[in-house]
């Protein structure tokens, strides 16, 4: 958005900048006098914006004034936000794209210029969630020659070393290699041992050649490039056709990664206008760009539709829970481990629905990785963002990024004219918080998270007796129930011709993947300095573990390949398989047949452990019970132990050359080896590798061919791009609100139903009914794919919804993504039933407990039940990201009043229900329910203000922008 806007009252307040006069920019400071003194950094970002772009319609002088007055008006007023930009990953953006194409067709059809349909504010697509892990073991495992013989011909002239070779221990074997590769003659070199083989190619530690690229990468992004090629087209179509609009392609890093290591600006120059960078996207990780000093949060697709149109986002003014941080990080605790223990503090803060802001001591002592390590994470404890402001430490991280002296000298001197820059000075004024929570970083203590949810968190020194508690304990959110004495069952199985015994708390999958841990060197160094020191002690993988390494980027191989760890990391199994979401999204290869009977037939509690944040039960692989989250080092760490039911300081992790017992603080890297590592082979190095990168693109993309007519060319036989329904009925004047009269309950759920629930993202279970849809075809089921990578196929989406197989519905009593079609009294698919329902048109609504919509935000978890002929939800409570989800597609997020709920009320869900609107919508209002038994009740529609009953009357968001091209 170009600033100023034509009209704005606060026009008098622009300045230019001292010493650069060209730069002009907003002096909101002394708009807001000492009022603006006490705000926290993050309100005064927002208030920044709401003086930028007043215009009297989208945002009014009173907006500005409710923001200044926050320490009085927060919770209590609704304001919009204007980001900068926008920043979409492609299961979510592909969604978005999809309306635009289809906005186009029908504003077209409805008399507009389909040309006008293009996002008026800056947007990035980054393709990052296509990756699925086809192939997983090191390609080198299976080379010509692995049991020695005459050599093979070199795959690339090798280049020379320049340092002296270091000598690697001798080979114990790989899969097809039994020590006679001639591995551990010479080596390359490593990072902190020698710097200079920064630009040397990767070596295979076993043959000693060259590889450009891991074969694995390779296969992986083939199969990407294969499978995805429609979505990709598509793509490539949209970057062609909208305005405003940038692709960023498949093999190039996760969507929040790129966001924070080349989209972000930190200070917007935009024709010498100076304004804070800002950011919405669709992805629940976008936060992490709070840690580099930059507003931003995620938000649903339908929501960022509206900004991507020129359109506020609405929020209730928050709470700022500061956040003090104090004391010194112990030399064992990794910032994972730092996360967590925030994590637990915030969680019992109860920080839902509000901004925290980091203060205090001990934020001068956490890097920009750290940081944003940190602020990544949010989500998970619920907060909208968490936010550290740019200080000495984040200058120093950008000088080392790659930003140019005198931007970043303008960059300083505005941030500290409108007093967005925090001091170490003891003399500066800390802003005032609506609370504040302490963190001793001195109290921290490895701890991994599991094992079915991320706030159970578990220290590393207590971990195998909290699995033997958990092995005893019923059922739940943390018990498995397994009887005494069948707890150190052993089911003996066959594997590549060598027998393994199985038992309760066996790794089975261990995965170093891209969510949370990519942007902070330290960890993935951790995990590869760990690899090395086992290699050379002679430990290693069993072959079973479906061991992977999804790095968030490029830049992540580039730092552990100079630094001399990757070969290490292979050599274990710890392959690089590809750049984008993998295991964290339940897109995981299936784990060998045998490994799999073994677990079913013992019924054993296998586990996952993986550096990433979403661990729900079933979500890694159906046969995988418990699944922890960990440091990436402590994932490396579990693999070589094969088991969670070890105690790390009594017990050895295995034997090594000389049959000695190896014990992990053997191996532990030091606090300086990491440090050393870092300064010499990874800040510089990694962002201007990336932007290198960034500049050519990949080959596969630039040869991809797509259409560039006005209109998408829609395909009937396509399976992955459709023209969706939501517009059939767009029309220049929106329909009145109409009763919902005799709804049946499509299910009756309980609480925390999370986005995951209600619109999968993983694999496509045979057995399901987007399944036979596309076996109706012609697909077989290794066509399939994801339920993330169809996302532009209404017809898969909806079929879709609702169908996660741990769905619990109270009508079928099991986890089962099955209901009641109540008139036949039929047990169905979730979508067949609601198909006969709507043939019958009969409305549907459902009915849930307390949170319902926890997870990433996600639209099709709106689009899906709106598609099924849902025409209102009944729940206790709702995350406030979902709740807006629904308005936005034109369904009726309805609460039960404070104490009631189906159980108090006497409902058993198989009453049907009347809903009456009146005529004029007001925020929260109630609204009368009639049932079929004769039973009456109130609930409270969850409309915050007014643009959200606009959105609600006109069908949604989408219709209303449509609408706006008539």
């Amino acid at each position: 958005m170009d600033p100023p806007r034509t009209g704005s009252p606060y026009q008098p307040a622009i300045e230019a900048l001292e010493n650069h006069p060209e730069k002009k920019f907003y002096n909101v400071s002394k708009l807001g006098g000492a009022k603006y003194d006490t705000l926290p950094y993050s309100i005064r970002v927002l208030f920044e914006s709401s003086v930028r772009n007043c215009d009297g319609f989208l945002v009014k002088e009173t907006d500005a004034m409710n923001i200044l007055d926050w320490k009085t008006k927060q919770n209590h007023v609704e304001v919009p936000f204007c980001p900068a930009r926008v920043v979409l990953q492609d299961f979510t953006g592909i969604p978005a794209m999809v309306d635009f194409a289809a906005m186009r067709e029908a504003v077209r059809n409805a008399g507009g210029d389909p040309v006008k349909v293009n996002p008026a504010c800056p947007t990035d697509l980054t393709v990052d969630h296509s990756l699925q892990i086809d192939f997983s073991k090191c390609a080198i495992q299976n080379a010509p020659n692995p049991g020695g013989g005459e050599a093979q011909k070199p795959l690339a002239k090798l280049s020379p070393l320049k340092a002296p070779p270091r000598k690697l221990p001798p080979c114990r074997g790989h899969s097809g290699c039994r020590g006679s590769c001639g591995a551990g003659e010479s080596g390359r070199s490593s990072g902190p041992f020698s710097a200079q083989i920064e630009n040397t190619p990767i070596l295979c530690p076993f043959h000693l050649q060259p590889v450009p690229e891991p074969e694995t990468v390779l296969k992986n992004q083939e199969m990407e490039f294969g499978r995805n090629r429609e979505r990709l087209q598509f793509f490539k179509w949209s970057s062609k056709v909208f305005e405003n609009i940038s692709i960023i392609p498949p093999e190039t890093g996760m969507a929040h990664q790129v966001n924070l290591e080349y989209l972000s600006r930190v200070v917007f120059d935009v024709k010498d206008f100076l304004h804070p960078d800002s950011v919405v996207g669709t992805d629940s990780h976008t936060t992490m760009v709070n840690g580099l000093g930059i507003l931003g949060w995620g938000v649903g697709g339908i929501e960022t539709e509206a900004v991507m149109l020129g359109m506020p986002v609405t929020l209730t003014l928050p709470e700022v829970v500061g956040c003090e941080l104090t004391g010194t990080v112990s030399p064992f605790a990794t910032s994972i481990d730092i996360v967590l223990s925030i994590t637990k503090h915030l969680r019992q803060a109860d920080v839902a629905g509000k901004f925290v802001e980091f203060f205090g001591s001990g934020v001068s002592q956490l890097s920009v990785a750290d940081r944003t390590t940190i602020a990544n994470m949010c989500p998970e404890y619920g907060a909208i963002l968490s936010f550290f402001p740019v200080d000495n430490v984040t200058l120093k991280h950008l000088k080392y990024a790659g930003f140019d002296k005198a931007k970043l000298e303008v960059m300083e001197a505005y941030l500290k004219a409108v007093k967005l820059f925090r001091s170490d000075e003891s003399s500066s004024r800390e802003p005032e918080y609506s609370q504040v929570v302490q963190v001793s970083l001195s109290s921290i203590i490895p701890y991994v998270s599991g094992p079915k949810r991320s706030q159970d968190r578990v220290a590393v020194n207590n971990m195998k007796s909290d699995f033997q508690a958990c092995l005893n304990e019923k059922s739940g959110v943390k018990g498995f129930q397994i009887a005494a004495e069948k707890q150190n069952d052993i089911v003996p199985v066959q594997y590549e011709g060598n027998e393994y015994k199985l038992s309760h708390g066996c790794v089975v999958i261990a995965a170093v993947i891209s969510c949370t841990n990519n942007c902070n060197p330290s960890v993935m160094l951790a995990a590869g300095l760990l690899a090395k020191k086992a290699v050379e002690a002679g430990l290693t993988v069993k072959p079973y573990i479906r061991t992977s390494l999804s790095p968030g980027s490029g830049m992540v191989t580039h730092y552990l390949s100079s630094s001399g760890v990757l070969p290490y990391l292979s050599k274990l199994g710890f392959e690089v398989v590809g750049y984008g979401c993998s295991t964290c999204v339940g897109n995981t290869a299936p784990l060998p047949e045998a490994i799999r009977n073994a677990i079913k037939q013992g019924d054993i509690i296998a586990c996952g452990v993986l550096s990433g944040t979403k661990n729900f039960e079933g979500r890694l692989c159906d046969c995988v019970r418990a699944n922890y989250l960990a440091s990436p080092p402590l994932v490396v760490a579990y693999a070589i132990a094969g088991t969670v039911r070890i105690d790390f300081d009594t017990e050895p992790l295995g034997t090594g050359f000389n049959g000695e017992s190896i014990y992990l603080r053997d191996i532990w890297p030091t606090r300086q080896e990491l440090h050393t590592v870092e300064e010499e082979c990874v800040i510089s190095s990694m962002f201007k590798e990336l932007k290198e990168k960034m500049e050519k693109g990949n080959k596969r993309w630039n040869l991809l061919e797509a259409p560039e007519s006005t209109l998408f060319p829609w395909d009937i036989k396509s399976t992955y791009i459709r023209c969706p329904s939501f517009f059939d009925k767009l029309a220049k004047e929106p329909v009145s609100p109409q009763p919902v009269e005799n709804a049946h309950v499509l299910l009756y759920l309980g609480d925390s139903v999370t986005t995951d629930h209600i619109s999968p993202a993983g694999s496509i279970a045979r057995s399901s009914a987007a399944a036979k849809y596309l076996t109706s075809k012609g697909l077989t089921p290794r066509e399939f794919n994801s339920y993330g990578a169809r996302r532009g196929n209404d017809a898969v989406m909806t079929r879709g919804t609702f169908a996660n197989i741990k769905l619990l519905n109270k009508f079928i009593g099991k986890p089962a993504p099955k209901t009641i079609y109540f008139p036949s009294g039929q047990t169905l698919d979730v979508f067949e039933a609601a198909e006969l329902y709507q043939k019958a048109g009969i409305p549907v609504i459902i009915l849930a407990g307390k949170k319902y919509g926890l997870g990433s935000s996600r639209d099709w978890a709106a689009k899906g039940p709106f598609l099924l002929g849902v025409k209102a939800v009944l729940a206790e409570s709702y995350e406030k990201v979902h709740r807006s989800q629904l308005i936005g597609i034109g369904i009726a997020p309805l609460q039960f009043r404070p104490g009631e709920n189906p159980s108090t009320l006497g409902l058993t869900g198989r009453e049907q229900f009347s809903i009456f609107f009146p005529p004029e919508l007001s925020p929260r209002m109630t609204v009368e329910v009639k049932t079929s038994t004769g039973k009456v009740f109130s609930v409270i529609a969850l409309f915050e203000n007014n643009m959200e009953i606009t959105l609600y009357k006109n069908g949604g968001s989408l219709n209303f922008v449509a609408r706006r091209f008539l």
